[in-house]
């Protein structure tokens, strides 16, 4: 089959390649790829160790996948050959930027149905990570106040969304060219960081969503009540330092197919829809690895074999 392989790290080590056909194991299912979504900076994480700590010398990148199921490996449930699903791949394992990939049956679900496969690419790592900061860590409720910052972004778009479905009060952050669709997808409320501060929102949230870091995370500790909640998916150690009343939390978007299973059922209902950017050929990968990663290109950016 063809796959696009890194042979060392970074986008210059991305080869388009014939690679060994992939084959389903134990509770694996065998997906025929149609779409994948690829982040940024995949390249840079931690991927070049297998489960045993043995290193590779060669990788298949891009986490999420949207395809056809193939084939079954055995001991594998609740799938059969021919449903249309989506999902993760494991990180330590092949990704999904190939004509073929196996992966386990527990981190997929049935696609959405009211959206195509590249639309379904562009879902799971940010629907994943913004449901699990709200709802997992965040402890989001009813009539709470919550500030998205990158509010325009894949997964801060995504969360704008399940914020608002929750009935929460929304408030977006980003840069000016993002307000427009945050408003629409159900902020009640803006901060353009070009031009406006944080403080004008000082002391209104119950909790603060970051997915951009830096100097925002660190001044983001204004914005909270007392006993708010503070989550990042970024560095830690960014976290500010001058308040002991707020709960500070950082974490990795972990795989879940109830969690999968119930977007699709939001997607198909209405109330959420994926941000897609650039579609690439997989043969493309160089190109498409580097656009994103130059800056200023919204939404996920996918691979098609």
């Amino acid at each position: 089959m063809k796959a696009i392989r890194t042979r060392e790290p970074g986008i210059d080590g991305l080869v388009y390649e014939d690679v060994p056909d992939a084959k389903p194991g134990l509770c694996d299912v065998l997906i025929k790829v149609e779409a994948c979504g690829i982040t940024h900076n995949e390249l840079d994480w931690p991927i070049w160790n297998c489960r045993a700590g043995h290193p590779r010398d060669s990788v298949i990148p891009g986490n999420e996948v949207s395809g056809v199921i193939a084939a079954l490996g055995y001991g594998t449930a609740g799938f059969a050959v021919g449903d249309e699903v989506f999902g993760l791949t494991d990180q330590l394992r092949n990704g999904a930027a190939a004509e073929y990939v196996a992966v386990e049956a527990r981190n997929i679900a049935r696609k959405p149905r009211t959206l195509d496969h590249i639309q379904a690419a562009a879902v799971p790592r940010a629907g994943l990570t913004a449901w699990q900061s709200l709802f997992d860590h965040g402890h989001l409720e009813k009539g709470q106040t919550v500030v998205i910052h990158g509010a325009g972004g894949a997964v801060g778009s995504m969360a704008v969304q399940l914020a608002h479905w929750a009935g929460a009060h929304v408030i977006g952050t980003g840069r000016e060219h993002s307000r427009s669709l945050a408003t629409e997808l159900g902020a009640d409320r803006y901060l353009a960081l070009d031009t406006e501060q944080l403080a004008d929102a000082a002391g209104r949230a119950d909790l603060v969503v970051d997915t951009i870091g830096g100097d925002v995370l660190t001044g983001s500790s204004i914005l909270l009540r007392p006993n708010g909640t503070l989550i990042t998916i970024k560095a830690a150690a960014e976290f500010p330092t001058d308040r002991d009343d707020i709960r500070k939390v950082v974490f990795v978007q972990e795989s879940n197919r109830a969690q999968l299973t119930e977007l699709a059922r939001l997607i198909d209902e209405g109330n959420l829809r994926p941000q897609v950017g650039a579609v690439y050929p997989l043969e493309e990968a160089v190109k498409a690895f580097s656009a994103k990663a130059a800056g200023g290109l919204p939404g996920r950016m996918i691979l098609q074999p």
